[in-house]
């Protein structure tokens, strides 16, 4: 079975210049995919005591929030609206290189100190089932003394669970500040990544046990699709201990000492993490070793028995062409030399020859 490769969705490993090339520094230019659904924005507002959350349409709204002394989490869904964002760069004073960060979705992972607030970017990945394959979005964080500002390119995250946390109040998030917010969410995202490591350990077992049993094309296929899903984690994942570590070194008061022991914790998980993915690169590239010596064990398999089948032939053939010559021999006169001569002599050094290989276990 033959692999249509322009059939074949693996992810995206790099995304193609933009046409913001040449563009002053800061211009915004969205440079994801292109988008047709509106853009939503939701507040969680909340401190010990209460919770408010609320969708918000009017830009007015967001200077409002910078005023109050409770935590407020803004989240943006569809990054693809850049008037939008330039009008959150206006009321929250954000440098125009973090609105041109946030709009450029190719953007590595890191974290900027901008003194007022801090800039922060990571990849969050989800795995689609139905396309058995990684899905990656920028996720962008503005954190601030009393707020935090989510951007995410399209609906649909793995921050529920933080979400319930602040609506029920379990835990202590209710009771810290926005830096253990930011912490929360960032944790989630790596969270989410353990779950898509059991799920390349699960396809690994499953490729493993097919190839050894059929090592066809489409095996083949898979094993290079499962490569370039474990080569877009690590790029994901590789720079994000740098974050985390350098959330932990920078002395700012934006993140407290209270949240660094989980930001230390937060390290160890990422280093866990890129651990377990180089183990699997490994493991997926002795595949591909074991799928190129299963096919040539395969071939060498049809080669020995086609040799064998033209060493058993080659002397039935000599014998036949000299009872085929054209001369007066002797042996035609006797009347048993076709059934004896011919056939006997045949059967004999086929038996022969069947029993030899046998002996050098060459069948």
């Amino acid at each position: 079975m033959k692999i249509d490769l322009n059939k074949l969705k693996l992810p995206s490993l790099y995304k193609k210049p933009s046409h913001k090339t040449g563009l002053p520094p800061g211009t915004l230019v969205y440079t994801g995919d292109e988008k047709a659904e509106p853009v939503q924005i939701y507040l969680i507002d909340y401190d010990e005591t209460k919770v408010e959350e609320k969708p918000l349409d009017s830009p007015q709204q967001f200077s409002v929030l910078r005023q109050t002394t409770s935590n407020s989490w803004i989240n943006l869904d569809g990054i693809h609206n850049v008037e939008l964002i330039e009008q959150f760069g206006q009321h929250f004073e954000l440098h125009p290189l973090v609105l041109e960060d946030i709009a450029h979705t190719g953007q590595r992972p890191k974290m900027e100190d901008y003194d007022a607030c801090l800039y922060i970017v990571l990849k969050m990945l989800q795995y689609n089932e139905q396309k058995q394959a990684v899905e990656s979005e920028q996720v962008s964080m503005i954190l601030g003394p009393h707020y935090l500002i989510t951007f995410q390119e399209r609906q649909g995250d793995v921050f529920e669970i933080v979400r319930q946390r602040i609506r029920t109040g379990k835990g202590r998030i209710r009771k810290m500040g926005c830096d253990y917010l930011a912490y929360s969410l960032i944790d989630a995202i790596v969270d989410n990544y353990f779950h898509i490591l059991e799920t390349f350990s699960e396809r690994i077992e499953r490729l493993e046990d097919v190839l050894l049993n059929e090592p066809t094309d489409v095996v083949l296929g898979q094993i290079h699709s499962l490569k370039r899903e474990l080569t877009l984690l690590r790029k994901s994942v590789w720079p994000l201990r740098e974050l985390v570590a350098g959330l932990d070194r920078l002395e700012s008061g934006l993140i407290k000492k209270g949240t660094k022991v989980f930001i230390r914790d937060l390290y160890d998980h990422t280093i866990q993490i890129i651990d377990t993915i180089e183990s699997f690169r490994e493991v997926v590239s002795g595949m591909m070793d074991l799928y190129m010596s299963a096919v040539s064990n395969r071939m060498n398999a049809v080669m020995k028995v086609l040799t064998i089948i033209a060493t058993v032939f080659m002397p039935l053939g000599f014998v036949a062409g000299v009872f085929g010559m054209n001369f007066d021999m002797p042996e035609l006169k006797w009347q048993w030399a076709y059934p004896v001569g011919f056939w006997v002599v045949i059967v004999a050094i086929m038996v022969t020859m069947i029993i030899y290989f046998k002996r050098k276990k060459w069948l």
